[in-house]
């Protein structure tokens, strides 16, 4: 009977999400730009190309190094580390549904995955290749290479175009679907607790959903500035504005602290949290968000009813298989 009183209950409370109808599932599969079709033979070599250490100049870094697809999809530090221990001032971001992103990176400065993909390989603190061309020479060096680039682009040279294709194609299959929340939201009522659907219901009335908005939570392609409000005690504690984010880019003082809204999609996997990683637990998060975006004291019990919800938004992860990467038999890059 109790049971039956709480799914009761849970059902009446679903009823009361006053944005129901707003509220979308995720796509099982992501869009694909009608350049770069999704192959499997495509998304083989970018598994490839996204776990080989090779990519970077000492051969110790790969994407999967910052972007851990056996977890949450970043490295759950607060600020990556690339080559030679290097660190620079940013939290890696989910690669998880990052399909769904209309813009990459913290400071939105790539647009698309492909964009994205090239980045971090020359970049020095990263990966630390000198330059696309070094990269290029030494795929072409590896005869395992040839054959995977033939396979998936039809016998095209090997290139920094092709070599991102391949790696925006595999990233495009790392969609988690059917959280508790996706089924909920799908009819299954009972897929969410009470404590889940009041925390639900709390994100819609606080406005949490007027930036993360869409199936992954994400506003896609939007802008958001970080803080609103000034908050003393916070900003000695978190050094928020230490970054000025897409004015990195852009060089306008329009854009200071302006950052892309990052997505809540499995987002109780990716701690620590904000673009410096500064923030340990989720529950402070959601605390620290509430005061400086919306200048709202949340209480305990609300806090904990967001968080719940929040759980509630990590999905079905597609097995991930480590794949075998060429050798160079009797040789090395160096």
């Amino acid at each position: 009977m109790l049971k039956i009183n709480s799914l009761l209950t849970a059902a009446m409370l679903a009823g009361s999400v006053s944005v129901a109808n707003a509220w979308d599932a995720l796509p099982a599969e992501a869009p694909a730009p009608a350049d770069n079709p999704t192959t499997p033979a495509k998304v083989a070599l970018g598994k490839m190309l996204y776990h080989d250490p090779r990519l970077s100049s000492t051969g110790t870094v790969s994407c999967a190094s910052c972007h851990n697809v056996m977890l949450g999809g970043e490295d759950n530090r607060p600020v990556a580390m690339g080559v030679n221990g290097q660190t620079g001032g940013r939290s890696a971001p989910t690669v998880w549904n990052s399909a769904f992103n209309a813009v990459q990176f913290w400071d939105g400065r790539a647009e698309s995955l492909e964009a994205q993909a090239a980045g971090p390989v020359t970049n020095p603190i990263e990966m630390g290749m000198k330059s696309w061309d070094e990269v290029v020479a030494r795929l072409e060096s590896i005869d395992g290479y040839k054959k995977a680039f033939n396979d998936a682009f039809g016998g095209n040279p090997i290139s920094k175009d092709l070599a991102t294709k391949a790696i925006a194609a595999y990233e495009r299959t790392l969609i988690t679907p059917n959280s508790p929340y996706d089924k909920f939201v799908g009819g299954e009522k009972s897929a969410l607790t009470e404590q889940q659907v009041r925390g639900m219901n709390k994100v819609a009335e606080l406005g949490c959903t007027g930036c993360h908005s869409g199936p992954a939570f994400n506003g896609p392609g939007m802008f958001q500035k970080f803080p609103v409000y000034s908050n003393g005690m916070y900003q000695a504690k978190y050094h928020f504005n230490k970054d000025l984010g897409l004015a990195e880019v852009t060089k306008k003082p329009d854009d200071e602290h302006k950052f892309k809204v990052p997505t809540l999609r499995n987002i109780a996997l990716t701690a620590p949290y904000f673009h410096n990683g500064s923030v340990k637990t989720l529950a402070e998060a959601v605390k620290v968000m509430a005061k400086l975006q919306l200048n709202k004291d949340l209480s305990d019990s609300e806090i904990a009813d967001i968080v719940a919800f929040l759980n509630a938004l990590t999905g079905e992860f597609p097995s991930q298989t480590m794949p075998t990467l060429p050798g160079t038999p009797g040789s090395t890059f160096n």
